[in-house]
């Protein structure tokens, strides 16, 4: 079934209008959408590693205006919207925390972010929800975005025939290890704030919201 679904998503990798989808998705998972982007472009890497580069740089813009998207939901329209999204999404439970997160230590947040598969939307919500400074937001997220995307877009373009075949032939250990790395970024959440510090205790801890003291 895995070999399966895997030649099917490599099939519609190589669709004539896979960027759009690719666009597609990576605008909404940064705001609502609950499935990533990522899948979809190491696919379209593997079908066309000499496009790799293009649709990692597709994927940086698409996420990070998606990204705006989410901040504004989380300025404009917190509670008519976010809470249901967030409750929706699964992600109520981490608000709370992700909220004291950036309040301590901003850009910082986003941009060890970029290195792991924690819910990019999340932090856009939230970022939003706590008024915080849209500059810095913006420059956060596209080193944040462009981190993952774009060196997913380097390595297949530079080695895309050996990691095609080396999934080929490893189909179910490459799935184990995406799975494990998934887990690893929600465990690596709790303590990006440097594992036992007195803001990692504060932050882990909280489980009520505090409104915005002022709008930017």
């Amino acid at each position: 079934m895995l070999r399966r679904l895997y030649e099917w998503m490599m099939e519609k990798a190589a669709h004539a209008h896979a960027e759009r989808w690719l666009f597609l998705f990576s605008f909404m998972e940064s705001s609502f959408f609950p499935i990533p982007p990522h899948p979809l472009l190491g696919l379209m890497c593997l079908a066309r590693p000499d496009k790799a580069l293009r649709y990692g740089m597709v994927c940086t813009l698409a996420s990070v205006l998606g990204g705006l998207f989410g901040y504004a939901i989380g300025f404009f329209a917190y509670e008519t919207i976010g809470v249901t999204l967030l409750k929706t999404l699964g992600l109520w439970d981490s608000f709370p925390a992700a909220a004291c997160y950036l309040r301590e230590f901003g850009a910082e947040i986003i941009l060890i972010k970029g290195a792991t598969p924690i819910p990019f939307k999340l932090l856009t919500l939230t970022a939003g929800f706590i008024h915080m400074d849209l500059w810095t937001f913006i420059w956060a997220s596209v080193l944040s975005r462009a981190f993952q995307f774009m060196l997913v877009g380097l390595l297949f373009w530079k080695f895309g025939p050996p990691i095609k075949s080396f999934i080929d032939k490893y189909l179910a250990w490459v799935t184990a290890g995406f799975l494990v790395l998934v887990v690893g970024g929600f465990i690596a959440f709790s303590m990006l704030a440097g594992g036992g510090a007195e803001k990692s205790d504060k932050c882990s801890n909280v489980v009520k919201m505090q409104e915005p003291a002022s709008s930017i």
